[in-house]
């Protein structure tokens, strides 16, 4: 198994998303982001799947994770009919933070099938490391190109490296 690199972007000044696009083919694919911050320190990174490139806003977003914390418990959350989906934890603002995560995409390019995402993320958020393990379905039989990541409140996206692979 292998990866080839489909579309990356860096973010090198502050942008309010980041949109990943080039899903043609049956294959899976993955989503690697490294070193992600946000302007506001306590948003979290979210996803929307895209068609053509736009991303989808409707509330078709199902998912559920287990929120691992290193100070407390884990929590197991879950959500239905979202206009968007988890994707990184709070990703803070100041030095030492910073949030990393892997997403595997099936289906994205089966019109006749939902789009689901697995989720594994890991967030150092000052004093505390947190992480998701869990998922995402788009309700709706469609075929989705890729991929957008936003930040969940106000403010914006500040730094990163996002990358799509395919699977090969």
């Amino acid at each position: 198994m292998g990866l080839v690199q489909v579309d990356t972007f860096t973010v090198t000044s502050a942008v309010a998303s980041v949109t990943l696009t080039g899903i043609d083919s049956d294959d899976v694919y993955m989503v690697a982001v490294s070193g992600a911050t946000v302007s506001n320190p306590v948003a979290e990174i979210r996803a929307r799947f895209t068609v053509s490139g736009t991303a989808q806003t409707t509330a078709n977003y199902d998912w559920a994770d287990k929120f691992l914390r290193a100070s407390a418990t884990f929590i197991n959350d879950y959500a239905t009919n979202q206009t968007k989906t988890r994707a990184l934890n709070n990703t803070g603002d100041s030095g030492g933070e910073g949030s990393n995560g892997i997403f595997y995409l099936y289906n994205f390019n089966n019109a006749s099938e939902f789009s689901f995402m697995t989720i594994e993320n890991v967030t150092e958020n000052g004093s505390e490391a947190r992480g998701y393990q869990g998922g995402t379905v788009y309700t709706v039989a469609e075929a989705h190109n890729g991929i957008q990541f936003l930040n969940d409140t106000t403010g914006n996206i500040t730094s990163g490296t996002f990358t799509l692979y395919r699977v090969v």
